[in-house]
């Protein structure tokens, strides 16, 4: 990357040339304290303005050009993404931190979904040895097939924020990612007309939505490209065509030989477009003392139409 801006390391993720890494240095992150320290979490879910006065405090310590090239890259079909994250996770660097970095990193991008799950502006969750949920989103030894956000809610998703609060005995676990203008399949499952159907998305109950939606698979953006909206656990085909498609659908992108695995160390915040990148998590090798926590923050972009 040719974007240089001081107290910020800028560079391409050595998995794919789309993805960007910013490493935010120690002097950054030192003078983030202070501001960071004057709103608890409590503060930050009750009045959401508190949110962009954080969001301010870091891009200020760019001269306001962090915001700049953090929207260029997400908006652009050619990135779309980019893992921003402490060069070193020095000491006063904890989960609260993160947490309101992942707040301030979201608020200059876009406006976040309430999500439903958590009954806030982000969801915080945890992936341990054992689990009763109705989601493979706490499965820890199940693979998470490429998916998008958003497929089962009425409000825009543009972007997905995922943060790494916390991880031990973590064997596997990497994070998943494929470019619609990697996967070999696209133009063939794009063009297949029941992509351009209408199908029912539905929830499991911890989703906490009690409606369902009804959205076709693929759709064009403004230059007639493919975007997606898509996870496997929540379409409900309707007939044979449907689900023979969905089917299809799956398959390819998990066999697609352009998918990126990367393992993102704690303290990562990984952000990507949700019309065009798809994100899943292969399984973690068994072990009693399993434990991660993520952070999920997802919505849409300022002036969003």
């Amino acid at each position: 990357m040719s974007e240089k801006i001081d107290g910020f390391e800028i560079y391409k993720n050595e998995k794919s040339s789309r993805i960007v890494n910013i490493d935010i240095n120690d002097e950054i992150l030192n003078k983030l304290i202070f501001p960071f320290n004057k709103f608890d979490i409590t503060a930050l879910e009750y009045k959401p303005f508190t949110r962009f006065t954080i969001a301010k405090s870091l891009d200020d310590l760019s001269d306001n050009r962090l915001s700049k090239l953090i929207n260029k890259i997400i908006r652009d079909r050619n990135t779309g993404c980019f893992i921003i994250k402490p060069k070193n996770l020095i000491s006063k660097i904890d989960e609260t931190f993160l947490l309101k970095l992942s707040t301030a990193v979201a608020h200059l991008i876009g406006v976040p979904n309430h999500d439903a799950m958590a009954g806030k502006y982000y969801a915080r969750f945890h992936v341990k040895h054992e689990d009763k949920s109705d989601s493979y989103l706490r499965k820890a030894y199940m693979n998470m097939d490429l998916h998008t956000d958003g497929t089962y809610v009425k409000e825009k998703t543009d972007w997905l924020l995922m943060s790494k609060l916390e991880e031990k005995n973590a064997e596997g676990g990497e994070t998943a990612m494929l470019h619609l203008d990697d996967w070999e399949h696209c133009d063939e499952l794009f063009n297949d007309p029941t992509s351009k159907e209408n199908f029912i998305w539905g929830s499991p109950r911890s989703k906490n939505i009690d409606y369902k939606v009804e959205h076709p698979v693929f759709s064009s953006d403004k230059d007639g490209k493919a975007q997606i909206s898509y996870i496997d656990q929540f379409p409900e085909p309707q007939n044979m065509k449907q689900a023979v498609f969905l089917q299809k659908l799956s398959d390819s992108l998990e066999e697609s030989n352009n998918k990126i695995l990367t393992k993102l160390p704690v303290g990562s915040i990984i952000i990507a477009n949700n019309y065009f990148w798809l994100h899943g998590r292969k399984s973690f090798k068994k072990n009693n003392e399993l434990k991660r926590e993520l952070l999920r923050i997802r919505g849409k972009f300022f002036n969003s139409h």
